[in-house]
C-alpha cells in the first residue's frame, strides 16, 4: 500500500535561483547601463564637470542588484527593506568597480553633486529593475512571463530614452540662452548656471530680444497669423467635412479618399511656383500671402479630422432637427457644432501649432522685418553679428507659448484625434 507524502510543501519565501533570477539580473544590468548614461550626462550638464560615465561598472552593479531582486519572491521585492538592500549592493559594487570614482571624477570634485547623482543612480536603477521585473518568479519561468518581462523592460527603457531625446535639446537651448558671451566663449559645453549673477544678468538675453530685436512684434504677428489661419481653416473645413459626411453627391467617395492628396506633394516643390505667382500678383512680402497659403495647407487635414467626427454623430439627431423645422444650416449651427466642440478644439489647436511653427513659406515670402513671423524672426538671429545666446533665447520664446497651449488643451487634441474612430 502506498504511503501518502505528508511532508510540508517547499517554502515560497527566501531566495531561489533560476531562470527568473537570471532574467532579473540582465534587466538590472540594462537599467544600470541606461540610467548611468542619463545621470552622468545630466551631472555634467548641471555642473560643467564633464567625464565619461562608467556605464560598464553601473551595468555590473545593476547585474548584482537585479540578481538579488530576482532571487526574492515577487511579494517581497516591493518592500522597503528589499529595495534598501538592493540599493546598498548596487552602491558597493559600483564604487568597487570604479575605484571610488562613481562618475569618472575624484570624490572630492563636486562632492555634493556626485553624492546626489550617485543616490539618484542607485534608486532609479533599483526601482526601475523592480518595476520591470514585476511578478517574474525566481525559478523556472514560462515563455509568457519571460515575454511580459521583456515588454516591460523595453517599454521602460524606451520611455527613458524618449524622454531624454525630448528634454535634452530643450535643456541645452534654455541653459545656453541664460549664458553670457564670455561664458560661452570660455567653454561652450559648460551648461551650468551661476545663480549669483542676479536675475537681470541671467535673463539679459531675453530683455535684449524684446528691446533691440523687435521680438514683441514678431510674437504679435505670429499670433495674428495663426489665429486668422485657424478661423479661415474652420470656415472652409466645417462645411466641407459636413458635406462629405452627411450629404450624398456624385463623386463623394472619390473626394473623401483624395482629401489628403495635397500632403503627397512636398512643400519645397510648391514654394517656387507660389513665389513666382505671388511676386507677380504683389502678394509676396505680405501677410495676405501667408493667409492664402496656410489655410490651403491646413484645410485638408482639418476636413479629414472633422469628417470622422461628424460621421460619429448620430444622424437621427439631425433628422429630428429637420423635422422640427430647422434648415440644414440651422441643424449644423444648433446641433452638429455643439456636439463637435471637442473635435473643433483639437482641430483649432492642431492648425494653430502648424501656423505658429511654419517656417519655409514665411522664409521665402517675407523680407520686411516689420511683418516677420516668430519663426522668421528667429532665423534672422542666426548670424555672426548676433550672440549665440540670443538665438537660443529666441528659440525658447518661440517654443514656450505653443508648448503651454498644447499642454493646456492636450485633452481636446486626443479626444478629437480619436473621435469618429468608433461609431455608435
Amino acid at each position: 500500500m502506498a504511503i501518502a507524502d505528508t511532508s510540508p510543501a517547499p517554502s515560497q519565501s527566501g531566495f531561489a535561483f533560476g531562470t527568473g533570477t537570471l532574467i532579473s539580473a540582465v534587466i538590472g544590468a540594462l537599467a544600470g547601463f541606461v540610467v548611468m548614461i542619463v545621470v552622468g550626462v545630466t551631472l555634467g550638464l548641471i555642473t560643467g564637470a564633464f567625464a565619461s560615465p562608467p556605464a560598464g561598472a553601473a551595468a555590473l552593479a545593476g547585474l548584482v542588484a537585479g540578481g538579488y531582486i530576482g532571487a526574492l519572491d515577487p511579494a517581497a521585492r516591493a518592500t522597503k527593506r528589499s529595495r534598501a538592500i538592493a540599493f546598498i549592493l548596487f552602491l558597493i559594487v559600483h564604487l568597487l568597480a570604479t575605484f571610488a570614482m562613481p562618475f569618472g571624477l575624484p570624490m572630492d570634485a563636486i562632492a555634493v553633486w556626485q553624492g546626489i547623482a550617485l543616490a539618484v543612480l542607485g534608486m532609479l536603477t533599483v526601482i526601475g529593475t523592480t518595476l520591470m521585473t514585476g511578478d517574474l518568479p525566481s525559478g523556472q519561468v514560462s515563455r509568457y512571463m519571460a515575454e511580459a518581462a521583456f515588454i516591460r523592460t523595453m517599454k521602460g527603457l524606451g520611455f527613458v530614452i524618449f524622454t531624454v531625446m525630448v528634454a535634452l535639446p530643450f535643456y541645452v537651448m534654455v541653459m545656453t540662452s541664460l549664458k553670457n558671451q564670455a561664458e560661452l566663449l570660455a567653454n561652450p559645453l559648460d551648461l551650468s548656471i551661476d545663480l549669483s549673477q542676479g536675475f537681470s544678468s541671467l535673463f539679459s538675453s531675453y530683455y535684449e530680444l524684446f528691446t533691440q530685436f523687435n521680438f514683441g512684434r514678431y510674437l504679435l504677428v505670429s499670433f495674428i497669423v495663426s489665429t486668422a489661419t485657424v478661423i479661415l481653416t474652420l470656415l472652409f473645413s466645417i462645411p466641407g467635412a459636413y458635406a462629405v459626411a452627411r450629404l450624398r453627391f456624385k463623386g463623394q467617395h472619390a473626394f473623401a479618399r483624395s482629401i489628403l492628396l495635397i500632403y503627397m506633394v512636398p512643400a519645397i516643390v510648391l514654394v517656387i511656383p507660389l513665389y513666382a505667382v505671388f511676386s507677380q500678383l504683389g502678394l509676396r512680402n505680405s501677410l495676405l500671402g501667408l493667409l492664402i497659403v496656410y489655410p490651403a495647407t491646413t484645410v485638408p487635414v482639418a476636413l479629414y479630422m472633422l469628417k470622422g467626427y461628424f460621421e460619429g454623430i448620430p444622424a437621427e439627431l439631425e433628422e429630428a432637427g429637420l423635422m422640427d423645422g430647422l434648415t440644414r444650416f440651422g441643424v449644423i449651427i444648433k446641433i452638429t457644432l455643439p456636439l463637435a466642440l471637442p473635435a473643433l478644439a483639437s482641430v483649432s489647436l492642431y492648425v494653430f501649432m502648424i501656423a505658429w511653427n511654419e517656417f519655409l513659406f514665411a522664409f521665402m515670402f517675407l523680407d520686411d522685418p516689420s511683418i516677420f513671423t516668430l519663426s522668421r524672426g528667429v532665423v534672422s538671429l542666426n548670424s555672426s553679428e548676433v550672440p549665440r545666446q540670443h538665438l537660443m533665447a529666441g528659440a525658447v520664446v518661440a517654443t514656450v507659448p505653443v508648448l503651454v497651449v498644447f499642454l493646456w488643451l492636450e485633452r481636446f487634441l486626443v479626444a478629437g484625434l480619436t473621435a469618429g474612430s468608433v461609431k455608435g
